[in-house]
């Protein structure tokens, strides 16, 4: 898996560099510039190096983040040269400045999302749904369709990678030794999540960028919904054919919410909506809404603080400033069950936003040499809009959606609202072919390691193109594009 894994993306993006280069090399007579000069060619050497360390992550245990962070600054270093020498050095700062923008923007919303994700997990609530799930005596068959479902329902809410890792564990905690059944649900649910995450903003990092970006509206990513309805049905009834008959193992377990749980929900739902409706009706950052949402989290939080446990009072003051008495502290709080929202902080995914800052600067700092206009005059020019979107999907599946669909938002093609709903239908489910294509098939990946493989999700590829396709005819068909 990890061999096919590495050649395959690095097969990819080297394929996707030369195609760069040699239009480059053809249009150099027409449209010289930045993409002839020594530095933009030595950017997009360091980025390939950088993104391949990234398909090694597995293999030389090195956190994605940081090879790309690092690129991100040696390739603005190089444009910062080469507008120098082109005689406009303030660009820099100002591309710079501007791609920072969206990252901080990106950042803040998914720390309060995460946040608000880890605090629903602490207070018990997925505990309790995957407990109910896998203590009601279902069919195997039964199982799949439910765990399905729910990973539908549930990704457009709570995205779709948290939702692929709660299904992933039922499926785990029910299929036990059953390996056919586990790698046919843990399919069926990645798809699931990734067709759920396509409709909505809080489903998938694409569908977020996409609608910071302005070039969709909240309401108007529904209309997604059949077509990602489709995607995971018509590939869910192909899995279905394989699915071994008979009854899981019982399963015995208890779980309870803990205090707090119902408000945190509410809080949630009301985020999200200030974040829609400040956005929809007064034309703020969506990230507005979810920051003062976080605000009031960490204002319940302290409720809930002063209503359980005392926190741990050393008598001195100056002891309360040393590691010493902060890790006694963090140990009580842990043990004692009392709320604190630092902890969930501390449980974001660091290191994938960190990975989101150096993947964005980077494709920025080649966006500013002139590379994204080339390829975009390509695929949106010569091939067309519709045959260009679809090979986003099929790309997504290769080299991840989130960069993929950060570069097509830096080409900014002239596209009709049609056209930027189908681009974010395949970005979001095309990630699904491929195991590797979605945060949500890696996550699984790691879940159920030695069962659910690359090989294993590789095997039914097929019944996944097939509902993408489907999803695809169908979103052509009801916004009459045409094929």
């Amino acid at each position: 898996m990890k061999t096919w894994k590495r050649f395959a993306g690095l097969f990819a993006t080297a394929i996707g560099v030369g195609c760069i280069g040699s239009t480059a090399f053809a249009q150099a007579e027409a449209a010289p510039g930045l993409t002839q000069h020594w530095a933009g060619f030595a950017a997009l050497a360091i980025f390939v190096g950088a993104y391949a360390l990234v398909i090694f992550e597995e293999t030389i245990h090195l956190r994605k983040s940081k090879p790309v962070m690092v690129a991100a600054g040696v390739i603005w270093l190089l444009a910062a040269v080469a507008l120098s020498q082109a005689g406009v050095p303030e660009s820099a700062e100002e591309a710079v400045r501007h791609g920072l923008l969206e990252f901080v923007e990106l950042f803040l919303f998914l720390l309060a999302a995460m946040t608000y994700i880890n605090t629903l997990d602490e207070r018990g609530v997925f505990d309790v749904l995957r407990v109910r799930l896998v203590s009601q005596g279902y069919s195997l068959r039964q199982i799949f369709w439910i765990t399905g479902a729910i990973s539908f329902v549930m990704s457009p809410i709570a995205d779709n990678l948290t939702t692929a890792l709660l299904m992933a564990t039922v499926v785990m905690a029910i299929g036990g030794d059953n390996r056919r059944f586990v790698i046919l649900a843990c399919i069926n649910v990645v798809v699931a999540a990734n067709a759920g995450g396509a409709f909505s903003p809080f489903g998938d990092i694409t569908t977020l960028m996409v609608w910071q970006r302005g070039f969709v509206e909240f309401q108007q990513f529904f209309a997604l919904v059949v077509p990602s309805l489709v995607n995971w049905l018509v590939t869910a009834a192909i899995l279905s054919f394989a699915l071994p008959a008979g009854q899981p193992a019982e399963v015995r377990e208890e779980a309870e919410l803990r205090e707090g749980a119902f408000v945190v929900m509410g809080l949630f739902a009301l985020t999200i909506t200030m974040a829609v409706l400040g956005h929809s009706v007064l034309h703020l950052p969506p990230v507005v809404g979810m920051m003062t949402g976080l605000g009031f989290l960490k204002l319940y939080g302290y409720y809930l603080q002063r209503s359980g446990t005392r926190f741990v009072d050393s008598g001195d003051p100056a002891a309360e400033d040393s590691a010493a008495f902060a890790l006694e502290h963090d140990q009580h709080m842990a043990g004692s069950g009392q709320y604190d929202i630092y902890r969930n902080l501390q449980r974001a995914e660091w290191d994938t936003l960190m990975f989101f800052y150096g993947i964005m600067l980077c494709v920025g700092g080649l966006g500013t040499f002139g590379y994204l206009a080339i390829v975009s005059d390509f695929m949106y020019g010569e091939l067309g809009a519709t045959a260009a979107n679809i090979w986003v999907g099929v790309l997504s599946a290769i080299l991840d959606n989130i960069p993929v669909m950060f570069a097509v938002l830096e080409m900014a093609p002239d596209m009709n609202l049609d056209q930027w709903l189908l681009v974010t239908l395949t970005a979001g489910v095309g990630g699904s072919m491929l195991s590797v294509g979605s945060a949500a098939g890696v996550a699984v990946m790691g879940q159920a390691r030695g069962i659910y493989t690359f090989f294993a999700h590789l095997k039914w590829a097929w019944a996944i193109a097939i509902g993408y396709a489907a999803s695809i005819a169908t979103h052509l068909v009801m916004s009459g594009i045409g094929f």
